[in-house]
């Protein structure tokens, strides 16, 4: 049975309303705490095994090609290593402990699992940088490591089905770990409540707020974009045909940060709004690719593969940061600014009520991107070097 649009205009159309409605259903606050881009896959798996539109079409590789190096480019923009600098060296410590433990874990994990799984090292990969940065980075490293849609498809499946589960017991341990004795007294270090009661209430500027915008912000931002993504592409050709994609996607991360302490740049609002618009085009595309019944019968050792991942570095990041004494609202955000993104950790510590710590874990959700994409190519070609993939 053929999809009932095919044509690409129609299937333009059908993405850009998905966004659209991606970031429409976020004003209710029970699916605020899912995200756009979660919602956005789940409407697209929906349509593509509705047979609205099809699991494959031209159309889509040429957005994936050219959405992801975009969206990160645009979205690395807003890194201000100024910002990072001033921040308490506890919340920064905490999340560096968490990407450690990402990378540590997912590495042991996938010399196990990788050879089990076609392209497994490459899922390991997108693995580190989804559970380091969120899931731009897990775009970002299997664009770079040219892993195919089937690949694509069963490591967002599988992150979604492990994930989500663990990113609302996020959401409601503040409250458990509140009212716990059992918790206070073997995890005794806590900040004062004067402590989390400080801090501004969100700016108009923050992520996903309604803020005032300029055109000009809009057209200096995806020009600044398209450059860096230029210049990347053309450095990228420097190295072997297999490495390119990798060289690319680091290389945009690096040039983008850069650029980001350029004054002028700082200046410039939405960035990350901006990236993460493009980027939901791309994940309109995942959620095509998703074939129920194939997931099904297919990525169970994936998804086995996914659980140890998280639940592993779940356990390693509590243990090294109980070890130094970290307290553990920044042990929460920095676990969820790395398994999800600062956005939602910031969701996290409103919702807990911890108003000087949404800011933080917006900051601390930018190193996670930043650090991802690195640990995570990096990791991916370790274990293929080492199974022999």
């Amino acid at each position: 049975m053929d999809a009932l649009f095919t044509s690409t205009e129609s299937l333009l159309a059908i993405m850009a309303i998905t966004v659209a409605l991606g970031f429409y259903l976020q004003r209710f606050k029970g699916l605020k705490m899912f995200g756009p881009a979660l919602i956005v896959i789940i409407i697209s798996i929906i349509l593509a095994n509705t047979r609205i539109v099809p699991f494959s079409a031209e159309v889509y590789g040429v957005v994936a090609t050219y959405a992801v190096p975009l969206s990160i480019a645009l979205m690395l923009l807003s890194v201000d290593i100024k910002a990072m600098l001033k921040l308490s060296k506890k919340p920064i410590f905490a999340m560096l402990i968490a990407a450690t433990s990402v990378a540590f874990v997912t590495f042991i994990a996938g010399l196990i699992f990788a050879p089990m799984i076609d392209e497994g090292w490459k899922i390991a990969g997108m693995f580190v940088g989804t559970y380091t940065g969120g899931s731009s980075n897990l775009t970002a490293i299997g664009y770079g490591l040219n892993a195919s849609p089937t690949t694509f498809a069963a490591a967002n499946a599988a992150d979604y089905v492990i994930g989500i589960p663990t990113l609302i017991l996020m959401f409601a341990f503040p409250a458990i770990a509140a009212k716990s004795k059992w918790f206070q007294k073997v995890w005794p270090y806590s900040l004062q409540a004067n402590a989390l009661e400080g801090g501004a209430e969100e700016s108009e500027d923050g992520f996903l707020e309604e803020k005032k915008w300029s055109i000009q912000h809009i057209a200096w931002s995806f020009g600044i974009a398209f450059v860096i993504v230029a210049l990347s592409t053309s450095l990228a050709g420097l190295f072997p045909d297999s490495f390119q994609s990798a060289a690319k996607i680091l290389f945009v991360t690096t040039i983008a940060v850069a650029v980001a302490q350029l004054g002028p740049v700082k200046k410039l609002k939405g960035n990350m709004d901006l990236g993460l618009f493009v980027a939901l085009f791309f994940l309109t595309i995942i959620g095509y690719m998703v074939n129920i019944q194939d997931f099904l019968s297919s990525t169970l050792v994936i998804a086995l593969f996914c659980f140890v991942v998280i639940v592993l570095t779940l356990l390693l990041h509590a243990i090294v940061c109980r070890i130094f004494k970290i307290d553990y609202q920044y042990v929460i955000i920095s676990i969820v600014a790395s398994i999800a993104d600062g956005a939602t950790s910031a969701l996290v510590a409103a919702s807990a009520g911890w108003k000087s710590l949404v800011s933080i874990a917006v900051v601390i959700g930018v190193i996670g991107s930043v650090l991802g994409n690195y640990l995570g190519i990096g990791t991916a070609y370790l274990i293929k070097a080492l199974i022999g993939a």
